[in-house]
């Protein structure tokens, strides 16, 4: 009767294999530690309750763009990035002001001036290369604007998208 001597556990599957899956979950764990450390929370806002009392103002805002019957349609054209807005009611001021807000990251956010050419029309130039989802806001103001008109549009696009007093919809 011979038997066999066990081999060192160096030389086993099992033990590399347990080894392995702690080594990696070591290492994923520490990525993320490190990743959640040097990133900045980029949706979470600072100060939270003026954020909050502001949304009655907000509100007022687009409350008053109803009243004057304000709409308009923005369009970028993606090959010369002119920003085209038509803009229907009650008003015309001699300039407009969009906001183009990134979702996630407030240093992605553009503001562009619009200048009335007649008729409800106005015209101004967009940055280049506008890329992804973006909010719009639109105003007559810089400082204190009187109204607003919301929406939402994904660029380049060929398409007019809807400014409205209300919270953007979904298409």
């Amino acid at each position: 009767m011979t038997t066999q001597a066990p081999s060192p556990w160096y030389k086993q599957f099992w033990p590399w294999f347990l080894l392995g899956l702690l080594f990696t979950s070591i290492f994923g764990s520490s990525t993320l530690a490190v990743m959640a450390v040097r990133t900045a929370d980029g949706l979470v806002q600072q100060d939270y309750y003026e954020h909050g009392r502001a949304i009655n103002m907000v509100l007022a805002k687009q409350q008053r763009a109803e009243e004057l019957g304000l709409a308009a349609n923005l369009r970028i054209d993606p090959l010369t990035s002119d920003v085209i807005v038509q803009l229907d009611g009650d008003e015309r001021p001699e300039r407009l002001y969009v906001e183009l807000i990134f979702p996630t990251l407030g240093g992605r956010d553009q503001s562009l001036t619009l200048e009335h050419v007649g008729n409800g029309r106005y015209l101004g130039q967009a940055p280049d290369n506008l890329r992804y989802r973006w909010y719009l806001q639109l105003h007559p103001s810089a400082e204190q604007p009187e109204w607003r008109l919301v929406g939402e549009g994904s660029f380049p696009s060929e398409e007019a998208f809807a400014l409205t007093p209300g919270l953007p919809t979904r298409g």
